[in-house]
């Protein structure tokens, strides 16, 4: 079986891999100040209470209003323990 030959062969792959390779960065040297840090901290502390009290609101409640129902017709007395 034959196989096609790229007519720069790989050359051009290597080249390419060559100058991605040498312009990133080797090490990131940044400073995030103390307002930035808090912010960040602060957002991910609000994204996180966001998603839990969605859960609870979505989810929950409802499930607990369906069980109260379900409750309260329980206790309700039937048509034959009237008639006693």
């Amino acid at each position: 079986m034959k196989t096609l030959k790229k007519p720069f062969g790989g050359a051009l792959t290597f080249a390419s891999l060559t100058v991605a390779l040498m312009l990133m960065p080797l090490a990131a040297q940044a400073y995030v100040g103390p307002g930035a840090g808090l912010t960040a901290i602060g957002t991910m502390i609000a994204l996180v209470a966001a998603l839990v009290l969605a859960v609870v609101g979505f989810v929950w409640y409802p499930m607990k209003r369906m069980m109260r129902k379900r409750k309260s017709q329980q206790d309700l007395p039937t048509a034959a323990e009237k008639q006693r």
